[in-house]
């Protein structure tokens, strides 16, 4: 039997996590996965570490298949998932219904979670940005904390370290004990594709090549869906 590596993006891991535990127990192939954000992960690729699987935003998929780094045509869209605010359970639900209530919401609130930018989660590097254009930047830093690099925002809600806490909506789903309150309004959220492929010095490729298709199965969508993320 195969021993797989993967680096996996913790956007999609509320439903993968399950995912690669029955396919290792369906295919008696070990697997064992590397979690942080995908740019994290994308950088220590960059640097020389290798996998057999990858499964990534499809940006940093797209940005080490240039690099010669993806096994051609072995790229698969899995899903994809926008960006959410969640609260605590059984915590106020403020207004993020539109662009102005999110807001006053915002500059309402006592302190918030997301991703530190230079960790270069995508809804943290997003999010700054939005802050920025929206012209509250200022006023939301020092009420900003972030959790550990490659972390859940929401954890900060259980802590009470965060009233609200901003990421992928799957990540916060992960995170047991908070509730989702919205999506960020209409055109002002961020959507994100993620993919797998096998990196081409992939030790045990048929079994890499069995571990991407199974996350494409009727289960794996249902798992995804179930999880927060839109199958592809």
């Amino acid at each position: 039997m195969a021993e797989l590596t993967v680096y996996s993006t913790i956007g999609v891991r509320a439903a993968a996590e399950d995912l690669y535990a029955q396919f290792a127990a369906a295919s008696g192939h070990k697997v064992a996965v590397t979690w942080g954000t995908a740019p994290m992960l994308v950088r220590r690729i960059e640097g020389g570490e290798t996998a057999d699987v990858l499964v990534l935003s499809r940006a940093g998929l797209d940005a080490l298949d240039k690099q010669g780094k993806v096994v051609p045509g072995s790229e698969v869209a899995l899903a994809s998932s926008g960006v959410g605010i969640a609260v605590k359970a059984g915590a106020r639900k403020p207004d993020i219904s539109t662009p102005e209530a999110l807001k006053r919401t915002l500059l309402d609130t006592k302190s918030i979670s997301y991703s530190e930018p230079s960790a270069g989660g995508a809804s943290g590097v997003y999010f700054e940005k939005l802050i920025e254009r929206m012209g509250i930047a200022a006023e939301m830093r020092p009420k900003t904390k972030y959790p550990p690099a490659g972390g859940f925002t929401a954890t900060l809600l259980i802590s009470g370290d965060a009233e609200l806490a901003v990421q992928q909506k799957p990540e916060l789903l992960h995170v047991a004990g908070v509730e989702i309150i919205g999506m960020l309004p209409g055109d002002l959220n961020l959507i994100t594709a993620f993919a797998a492929g096998l990196m081409p010095d992939c030790k045990h490729a048929d079994a890499g090549k069995a571990l991407i298709a199974s996350l494409r199965s009727p289960s794996a969508v249902a798992a995804f869906r179930a999880k927060g993320l839109d199958p592809a």
